[in-house]
């Protein structure tokens, strides 16, 4: 059996993240949480709001489906119909996640983009989390700035944080990060021994899922050379042109 490739399991964990949303604005802030809205909306969230990342809504083909005020974005933003999977520089176990500076903040090693709409994001609507490179420099004891707040600073909903490792979630004591499932091929004691604070670990974990018959086709579709998956698999290469 071909064992699965982790940018199909990366895509699939994406969508998976938008499952049950329904008609809410997805806004997905890299191109493989993109990647993953567009699966979800093709194949099990029919209503879900695709964006080009203004105000412009598309289909999955990133065909013109109509556009919104700028009142009405923020209308759905702060009313908690949208969802945003952002990266993050940093996050520590209550899921605090920064993206301003690293360092102290009054004389910073490294600037970095600022708090950008990470506040807003967190308290107003449901936030996920998408980290291409599962290591202890963004996994840490405690940010250096919060940015995006967790559950216990007031978030709202942080529904997953999807690694190359991983999926974790809030579901640990006091809201803490929590591990969901293990990429197929990973370990608990990689993930732990990545990860730069003490992760809950339940009794029973499952494996991340492979795409079905039918994601697989969509995925095919919507990257046909791999462009997307294949960054996440060292051994693999892009298609070629036919």
């Amino acid at each position: 059996m071909t064992p699965p490739l982790l940018g199909d399991v990366l895509a699939v964990a994406c969508a998976d993240a938008f499952r049950g949303d329904g008609a809410i604005l997805a806004s997905p802030m890299a191109p493989m949480p993109a990647l993953g809205a567009k699966l979800a909306r093709a194949v099990f969230e029919p209503q879900l709001l695709l964006t080009d990342g203004a105000a412009s809504l598309q289909n999955v083909h990133g065909e013109l489906e109509g556009r919104m005020s700028s009142e009405k974005v923020f209308d759905m933003a702060l009313g908690g119909r949208r969802h945003v999977m952002m990266g993050a520089s940093q996050l520590d176990r209550h899921g605090n996640q920064n993206i301003s500076c690293i360092g102290p903040y009054d004389l910073p090693t490294v600037q970095l983009i600022g708090v950008s709409s990470a506040p807003g994001n967190t308290v107003h609507h449901t936030t996920s989390y998408f980290v291409d490179h599962h290591n202890t420099r963004v996994f840490v004891p405690r940010v250096d700035m919060v940015s995006g707040v967790g559950p216990r600073r007031g978030a709202r909903d942080i529904r997953c944080i999807i690694t190359n490792l991983c999926v974790f979630d809030l579901s640990g004591p006091h809201g803490t990060i929590a591990l969901a499932s293990l990429h197929p091929g990973v370990t608990v004691d990689a993930v732990r021994a990545a990860t730069g604070f003490e992760v809950h670990v339940p009794e029973s974990v499952s494996t991340s899922r492979t795409p079905t018959k039918r994601e697989l086709r969509w995925l095919e579709h919507l990257d046909p050379r791999r462009v997307l998956r294949s960054r996440f698999e060292p051994n693999a290469r892009a298609h070629p042109h036919p």
